[in-house]
């Protein structure tokens, strides 16, 4: 019974976690938190990376986004991008959601939600 509580006290750290730059473990260095756009009572970060290629192989890095306001973060579920967002108003950015370092469809964003809705072409 004691070695099944160690293995559940061992499988209870689910959070995310962030292994600092530079040591073994790191693999790549994983690249700041960035500021990339301020907007009326907002702030927009990039967040979480990961290295893509293209179809010729070249890599990149997409990025995930984070809305930071009022001491809250809210992250964007779901939407890697290598391109700053833009503001459309106080309340909505957009941006193109990336694959395999391309930009696609491109996605407005309520800076109070942090919910993604597709924009029609």
């Amino acid at each position: 019974m004691a070695w099944a509580l160690g293995v559940v006290a061992a499988c209870g750290g689910a959070e995310r976690r962030q292994v600092p730059a530079g040591t073994a473990a790191a693999g790549p260095p994983h690249p700041a938190d960035s500021l990339v756009l301020r907007t009326a009572g907002a702030e927009v970060w990039f967040t979480l990376v990961r290295q893509d290629a293209d179809s010729a192989g070249r890599p990149c890095v997409e990025r995930t986004l984070e809305i930071r306001r009022e001491g809250r973060r809210i992250p964007v579920p779901l939407l890697y991008t290598g391109e700053i967002p833009v503001a459309r108003d106080d309340s909505t950015i957009e941006a193109h959601l990336w694959l395999h370092c391309r930009a696609g469809d491109r996605y407005a964003v309520n800076l109070r939600t942090g919910q993604p809705v597709k924009v029609a072409r």
